[in-house]
């Protein structure tokens, strides 16, 4: 089956192809996109199950590279050298992406890649490990989505990420399409925690990354950002004070000049 993700366009020079955080889509990076327009081709991509984007086939569990499938037109349309810009599932999507793409990608910005199976040693307990807090979270919404209960799920889910509380203060009219993403919460447990990348193939990984990363973020996305900015030979570490892992959609004016000063350096 021929599949192709829809998509947000604007600009035109070097292309930059942003992914999305799980419970978004594309227009997470409309504010990215206008500030970028005029030096490069932003196109911002919805993944499975997110905007006008497939839904993913329920008969097989998602991988990563499933993700990175659905993306390769995209790719292939955009040419080379690209940019990649991700954040949280997207950021894990965009480093897979390059993995599998040497040679394609010019540079990487990622702001707290979810790539969790990072912090569980092999044959170990999830809840063992650094990576317990966000484990346990979408377990619990996973279970919540599966009795039908989508908006409990997202309360557990969201609340997990910006702090206890959020999702009940989120404006009426934004809950019930965030409360539907979450439904494939289990799926991106899953295609986290399952996948088997070793270390030593980021550290592989030859080509200039920006990693952001906020210090008021959970313990499992700052454990991710130690290991991941050890292992990566050419990465740029930015703490963000104050900020937590939604900052490119709460704080866009703090997190999105960053990209472009590195993406202008980097083109």
């Amino acid at each position: 089956m021929d599949l192709r993700p829809s998509l947000r366009e604007v600009g035109q020079g070097p292309p930059v192809v942003c992914l999305h955080s799980n419970a978004s889509t594309s227009s997470q990076w409309r504010s990215l996109g206008d500030l970028l327009a005029d030096r490069f081709h932003v196109i911002a991509v919805d993944g499975y199950g997110a905007g006008k984007s497939p839904p993913w086939p329920i008969d097989r569990a998602l991988r990563l590279d499933d993700e990175v499938a659905l993306l390769e037109p995209v790719l292939a349309q955009a040419g080379a050298p690209l940019h990649l810009v991700g954040h949280s599932y997207g950021g894990a999507v965009a480093l897979r992406a390059a993995l599998a793409n040497p040679g394609r990608v010019a540079s990487i910005v990622v702001y707290e890649p979810t790539v969790f199976h990072l912090l569980v040693d092999a044959g170990a307990d999830p809840l063992q490990s650094a990576g317990q807090g966000i484990w346990r979270a979408a377990l619990a919404a996973a279970a919540a989505a599966e009795r039908g209960d989508d908006f409990g799920a997202a309360e557990i889910f969201i609340d997990y990420w910006m702090g206890a509380g959020a999702f009940r203060t989120m404006p009426a009219s934004r809950q019930p399409a965030i409360a539907a993403s979450v439904r494939n919460v289990g799926g991106w447990l899953d295609a986290l925690f399952a996948d088997t990348t070793p270390p030593s193939a980021y550290a592989a990984l030859d080509v200039p990354v920006l990693y952001l990363w906020g210090d008021s973020s959970p313990k499992s996305a700052r454990a991710v950002a130690e290991r991941l900015t050890r292992t990566l030979p050419r990465v740029t570490s930015a703490p963000q004070p104050g900020l937590g892992h939604m900052a490119p959609i709460t704080h866009p004016d703090v997190i999105n000049p960053q990209i472009r000063a590195f993406l202008e350096r980097a083109a």
